[in-house]
C-alpha cells in the first residue's frame, strides 16, 4: 500500500497546478486548504456511514476517496508520506502496531472540600 500512496502523492503533486477546468485535483487545490480539509472530513463520515450500514463495496469506494483527499491535504501542507510512515513506526515501537497513542490524561481534579459545583438550570 505504501507504494500506492507514494504514487498517488507524486501524481497529486504533478496535477495540483493543472487546469482546474480539466483536473479535479487542480480544482481542489484552487479551492484552498479549508475546502480540502472539509473534503477529508466528508469522506471520513461517508466511509463510516457506509461501514455502519454494512455496505462493504461502498466502504471500499469511500475509503479510496478518503485516502485520495487525505493525500491531497498532505501535499498541500508539504507532508511527505514517509513522514506519516515514520510516525506509525514510532508508535509501533512504543505501543505495538495495532494500538493508538493513549489519550492525554486530564489534570487531576482538586479534592478540596471547599470546591462546590454549581448547577445551571
Amino acid at each position: 500500500m505504501t507504494d500506492s500512496v507514494q504514487r498517488l502523492h507524486a501524481a497529486i503533486g504533478q496535477a495540483r497546478d493543472g487546469d482546474p477546468a480539466r483536473s479535479r485535483t487542480a480544482k481542489l487545490f484552487g479551492d484552498g486548504l479549508p475546502k480540502m480539509a472539509k473534503k477529508v472530513a466528508e469522506e471520513a463520515v461517508e466511509t463510516g456511514i457506509a461501514a455502519l450500514q454494512g455496505q462493504r463495496r461502498e466502504t471500499i469506494l469511500e475509503s479510496a476517496d478518503l485516502i485520495y483527499n487525505l493525500v491531497a491535504l498532505w501535499t498541500a501542507l508539504g507532508i511527505e508520506p514517509d513522514e506519516i510512515w515514520s510516525e506509525l513506526d514510532r508508535r509501533e515501537r512504543l505501543y505495538g502496531i495495532a494500538e493508538k497513542l493513549p489519550k492525554a490524561r486530564p489534570a487531576a481534579r482538586s479534592k478540596r472540600p471547599d470546591r462546590v459545583k454549581l448547577a445551571i438550570g
